[in-house]
C-alpha cells in the first residue's frame, strides 16, 4: 500500500508491527542506532513499506526530539509527539497516536525508543544520577536527599503501615518476575531467586534491597500503529487498541494525596471503560516495575484486587503472577529481571502484543483455561514517582 492522505475519522487502530533492538549489554551501539534497529525490525514485522509511516512518536533522545530521530530514520512525518512523562511515556504516546489515527490525522504512527543507559555508565560517559535535578518544585526536596528511589521507598512504607503489607510480600514480586524471566532468552537475569535471597540483599533505600529494584540495561523497542484499512496488507494478524487512559497526579510529594494510591487508579479506570471490558476479563498484565511496590499497588489500582489486598495477592506461594498463574504479570521478566534501559513503557506494549499473537516460547506463553491464546491484555506504565500513568487495553479478534 502506498502513502495516502489521512482518511475518515473514527477508524479502528491496530498494532501491526513490534520489535526490540539488541538489549541487555550493548557496548558498541549508540542510542540512535538502537532506535534505527528497533524501527527497521518493527517495520519488517508489519510487512508494510516505510512510506506508509506518516507519524512519529519519540521521547528521551536529542535536543529537538522527535525531529532528530525522524531525521536519523529518514522519515518526514506530518504528525509528531514527544510527550515525556517518564515510565508512562509510551502508553501515553500510544494513546495519542491511536487518537490521531482514529481522527484521520495520520495513517501509521511509529513509536520508537533506544537507550544505552548501562553502557554509558560503564564507559564513564555519564554517572548514575539519583535525581531529576533541582529546579522548579524539586528544589524543595532534592537538597534533603529526597531521591527518586527514596520517594518510592516512602510510599512502600506507607502501604506497609496502613495495610500490613510485608517485606516478604514485596519480595514475592521480584521472585515471580525472575521466574518468568527464566523462560525468556532475551532477559538479562534468569537464575531463580527466593524471597530470602531478595530480603538478604544489600539495602538500597529502606525497605528496598537490591533485588527490589530494576536493573539497568541497554536496549530499544518500536511499535507501529496503523489504521484498520492497512491491516489487510500486514504480515501478521492485528492486535487492536481497545481503550486507553492517562493521568497526571503530582510532582511534589507534598501534593500527593495518598501514598498508597497510584495514578493508575484513574488511567486504568478510563482505559477499561473506553475498552468496554472489566479487569476480570484480562488475560495478562504488563506493568511498569522499576520497584516491587509499583507492581503491587498498580495491581490494586487497576482493579485486580481490592485496595490493601495487594500484598496477599502477590504472595509467591500463590504464584498468581507467573506465566501459568491466575493473572500472569510481566511475562518477560519485567524491569526487575529482563531489561530496563530507562523509560521502559514501550517494552510493555511489545510483550503484550507478542503474547496475544502467540509468538513467545511455549514455556512463556500465556494460555486461557481452554488452552487457547489470550484475548485481552493490559499495559500500564508509571512515570516519575507515581506522578503519571498511562494504560492501554489491547485485544485480538
Amino acid at each position: 500500500m502506498t502513502h495516502a492522505t489521512p482518511g475518515r475519522a473514527g477508524r479502528k487502530v491496530a498494532v501491526v508491527g513490534i520489535s526490540l533492538s539488541d538489549c541487555g549489554r550493548v557496548d558498541e551501539a549508540t542510542p540512535y542506532a538502537l532506535h534505527a534497529q528497533a524501527a527497521r525490525r518493527a517495520l519488517a514485522d508489519s510487512g508494510l513499506d516505510r512510506p506508509v509511516i506518516d507519524g512519529l512518536a519519540s521521547a528521551g533522545l536529542g535536543t529537538l526530539a522527535p525531529a532528530e530521530v525522524a531525521e536519523y530514520l529518514g522519515l518526514r512525518p506530518t504528525w509528531v509527539d514527544s510527550t515525556s512523562v517518564g515510565g508512562s511515556t509510551w502508553e501515553v504516546l500510544a494513546a495519542h497516536a491511536a487518537d490521531a489515527i482514529a481522527a484521520g490525522h495520520a495513517n501509521a504512527v511509529l513509536l520508537v525508543y533506544g537507550s544505552t543507559a548501562r553502557a554509558d555508565i560503564k564507559a564513564g560517559r555519564r554517572t548514575g544520577n539519583l535525581s531529576f535535578g533541582a529546579r522548579g518544585p524539586l528544589q524543595f526536596e532534592v537538597p534533603y536527599g529526597h531521591t527518586l528511589i527514596a520517594k518510592y521507598a516512602m510510599a512502600a512504607r506507607r502501604h506497609m503501615h496502613t495495610y500490613g503489607t510485608t517485606l516478604e510480600q514485596l519480595a514475592s514480586v521480584a521472585v515471580q518476575a525472575r521466574a518468568n524471566a527464566a523462560h525468556n532468552p532475551e532477559a538479562m537475569f534468569r537464575t531463580p531467586v527466593t524471597v530470602d535471597e531478595v530480603l538478604a540483599g544489600p539495602m538500597i533505600a529502606d525497605p528496598f534491597t537490591k533485588l527490589h529494584c530494576c536493573l539497568r540495561s541497554d536496549g530499544g523497542a518500536a511499535v507501529l500503529l496503523a489504521a484498520e484499512e492497512y491491516v489487510r496488507d500486514c504480515r501478521t494478524a492485528p492486535v487492536w487498541v481497545l481503550g486507553t487512559g492517562e493521568y497526571v497526579s503530582h510532582t511534589s510529594m507534598s501534593e500527593w494525596p495518598d501514598f498508597t494510591v497510584s495514578p493508575a487508579a484513574v488511567s486504568g479506570r478510563l482505559a477499561f471503560e473506553r475498552a468496554g471490558v472489566r479487569p476480570a476479563e484480562i488475560d495478562l498484565a504488563e506493568i511498569y516495575d522499576a520497584f516491587t511496590y509499583m507492581t503491587l499497588v498498580t495491581l490494586e489500582d487497576l482493579g485486580f484486587c481490592a485496595k490493601g489486598e495487594g500484598g496477599a495477592f502477590v504472595e509467591a506461594a500463590k504464584g498468581r503472577l507467573l506465566v501459568g498463574g491466575e493473572l500472569p504479570v510481566n511475562t518477560d521478566g519485567g524491569g526487575l529481571s529482563a531489561q530496563h534501559p530507562g523509560m521502559r513503557g514501550l517494552f510493555l506494549l511489545v510483550e503484550a502484543v507478542r503474547q496475544l499473537r502467540g509468538e513467545v516460547p511455549q514455556a512463556r506463553q500465556v494460555r486461557r483455561s481452554d488452552g487457547g491464546l489470550p484475548r485481552l491484555a493490559v499495559a500500564s506504565g508509571t512515570g516519575g514517582w507515581f506522578c503519571s500513568s498511562g494504560t492501554v487495553v489491547l485485544g485480538r479478534e
